[in-house]
Order: structure tokens, then C-alpha cells, then sequence
């Protein structure tokens, strides 16, 4: 039986160095790996693994950027919140949903929307 095991989404940026300066300073990421060669690194935090990486001749991209979220499932959204709310572009502040989720959102430095929940 096939299993998928899990997602590690490779996120395009213009400028690697800016991507990795936002993710590892305004949520604590950790740069696990780098490779200015290719335009790519790779970060963790806790069990949340992403990749960055420069557009290349493989891609077809006319603007950074997609058509969706990325959606990180948190213990302490309150405290995540009071640490970061000043560092980043705001979407929308804590709020809780009527699915039982509170939650908040935020740009990347590259536009990309994050959302962050915890369950109620």
C-alpha cells in the first residue's frame, strides 16, 4: 500500500537571503542547509520542514507568489501572536472561527499567506 508520509513545500522567492533572514528571525526557523549554487536551503522547526528556493529554468514563474496559504498548527497561538505581531504584515489578528480554531495570519516577506491556529 502506498503511503504518503509527508509535505515539505518549496516555497519560490527573488531573493534567497531575505527569505531565510525572515523565516529563521520572525518564527525561529533554522537553516539546516544551503545552496547558494542552486538558489536553495532547507528549514525546520519543530516537526514544520520547508524548502526556499530561487525560480530556475525548470519553472515558469511570472510573479512569486500562489494562490492559497500555508496553514502551521500551533500550541500557544496567543503567545506566537504577541511575538510576532510587530515583525510582519498582518492579514488579519487572533479571532476565533466558528470550526473551532483561533487563529491569525500574516505575509511572508514574500507575500505568501501564513496562517496560524490553535484548536479551541
Amino acid at each position: 500500500m502506498i503511503q504518503f508520509k509527508s509535505i515539505r513545500p518549496i516555497l519560490w522567492t527573488n531573493n534567497l537571503e531575505e527569505s531565510i533572514t525572515f523565516y529563521c528571525t520572525v518564527l525561529g526557523f533554522k537553516l539546516d542547509e544551503k545552496n547558494a549554487d542552486w538558489g536553495w536551503a532547507s528549514l525546520t522547526k519543530e516537526e514544520v520542514n520547508l524548502m526556499l528556493a530561487l525560480p530556475n529554468e525548470h519553472t515558469f514563474i511570472e510573479k512569486i507568489g500562489f494562490s492559497g496559504s500555508l496553514y502551521f498548527e500551533v500550541t500557544e497561538v496567543d503567545k506566537l501572536w504577541e511575538e510576532i505581531k510587530d515583525k510582519a504584515k498582518i492579514c488579519y489578528p487572533p479571532e476565533v472561527f466558528e470550526w473551532g480554531m483561533k487563529e491569525f495570519a500574516l505575509y511572508d516577506n514574500n507575500g505568501y499567506l501564513l496562517q496560524f491556529g490553535t484548536a479551541q
